[in-house]
């Protein structure tokens, strides 16, 4: 099945001799993906019916924008990311006769995007030939750029797979096997993509997977001590087998006694959850919004000297957070672009997982030639006003 990367556009063309227009009919829907005439939740009616005209024998249409629509990424420090179901059919008007219908062609809609240099993601459909040719579809069964991780040790490395072509996942320790999962294929759009973690799910610390687990965590010295003593099971490379081939992770763990190590999650290219750990220095700052307006504060010919004469109508803060990440392999530049580019981020902070916004605007790429050791500085802003004032 194609994939559809709905943060860049998405072309069907349909090209037919003499072809006058085109309707076509396209469902977006979640669940079980439309399999024959029953057990699928494709809707009955077509999310959207659209019309064009054709111009030399071609019509076109974009159809990316309508799905991303649909839309709405959470994260709430448990791993989970669902997917659309995106299915099409076609209706040709040749001169003046209607055709019917086509058979449905299947596509699964990513909150992804691509490059410039990767070209066009399209279907083009040539009636007259039966032929169908796709352009773009960037399948991979390890849903990131990186094959290098870095991660805080003792805490869990979470990767997304495609669970369409990904088969076993395989945890490594100087080339002994330590744990292994298979992963089976599925039909539901919210179960697509597998997070595969070395620990509990959305737990980065010994804290977390006691109360993920179900249990009550009473701090004390002599926990603290223990905890370090008994940490994930150790590993330095994964393997993701499947129908692609192998697919090679190296781990480095970190350790930071100095700083707290910070964790930003963010929606990379593949439309999927990743995580990037700041392991050095954090500097926190507040910003301030005030409006103001001018009070009449006299009465009987006098004022009192105490009383505001420009008086705070509304005023509310912003918080924001200058971090930086500690030296990095040259092999991170494109997870930190992603990071730059990436429309939704949170970080987490004292076991919340927070909202937040990348407020860096420019990114000067490092390398291990030019500068030695690589450090990134970047500036980040918490994506709510500091005083509640939701209504």
């Amino acid at each position: 099945m194609s994939k559809i990367n709905v943060r860049s556009p998405f072309y069907i063309s349909i090209t037919a001799t003499n072809l006058t227009s085109c309707q076509l009919e396209l469902f977006i829907y979640t669940g079980t993906k439309g399999v024959g005439a029953t057990n699928n939740d494709r809707p009955t009616a077509a999310t959207y019916t659209l019309n064009s005209f054709a111009v030399n024998n071609v019509c076109t249409f974009e159809i990316a924008e309508l799905v991303r629509d649909y839309f709405d990424n959470e994260f709430d420090g448990d791993y989970s990311t669902s997917i659309f179901w995106v299915d099409y059919r076609t209706t040709n008007t040749i001169q003046t006769t209607v055709g019917s219908a086509t058979a449905f062609t299947q596509l699964k809609g990513f909150y992804g995007y691509g490059f410039f240099e990767d070209g066009v993601q399209n279907n083009t459909l040539n009636s007259d030939t039966s032929a169908a040719t796709t352009s773009y579809i960037n399948n991979k069964a390890v849903l990131q750029s990186n094959t290098k991780i870095v991660k805080l040790d003792d805490a869990p490395a979470v990767i997304a797979v495609d669970r369409s072509l990904a088969t076993r996942v395989t945890y490594l320790k100087n080339g002994t096997q330590v744990y292994t999962e298979e992963i089976t294929s599925t039909t539901n759009s919210s179960t697509q993509i597998k997070y595969v973690t070395s620990g509990v799910n959305g737990s980065d610390e010994f804290e977390d997977r006691v109360i993920q687990d179900g249990g009550t965590f009473e701090g004390s010295d002599c926990l603290a001590n223990f905890s370090k003593e008994f940490t994930l099971f150790d590993f330095d490379t994964i393997l993701v087998d499947s129908s692609l081939g192998v697919t090679k992770l190296t781990v480095t763990n970190e350790e930071e006694c100095k700083f707290t190590p910070l964790k930003i999650t963010f929606i990379n290219k593949y439309g999927t959850l990743q995580d990037i750990w700041f392991f050095k220095r954090s500097n926190e700052a507040l910003t301030t919004k005030t409006e103001d307006f001018k009070k009449n504060i006299i009465s009987a010919a006098s004022y009192n000297i105490s009383k505001h004469q420009n008086k705070t109508l509304t005023k509310n803060g912003k918080e924001k957070l200058t971090l930086n990440t500690g030296y990095y392999p040259e092999a991170y530049n494109d997870v930190f672009k992603e990071m730059q580019l990436s429309e939704d981020c949170w970080i987490e902070i004292d076991s919340k997982t927070l909202p937040i916004k990348v407020t860096s605007s420019s990114f000067a790429y490092k390398t291990q030639l030019n500068d030695k050791i690589i450090n990134y500085t970047i500036e980040i802003e918490f994506a709510f006003d500091t005083i509640n004032n939701i209504r």
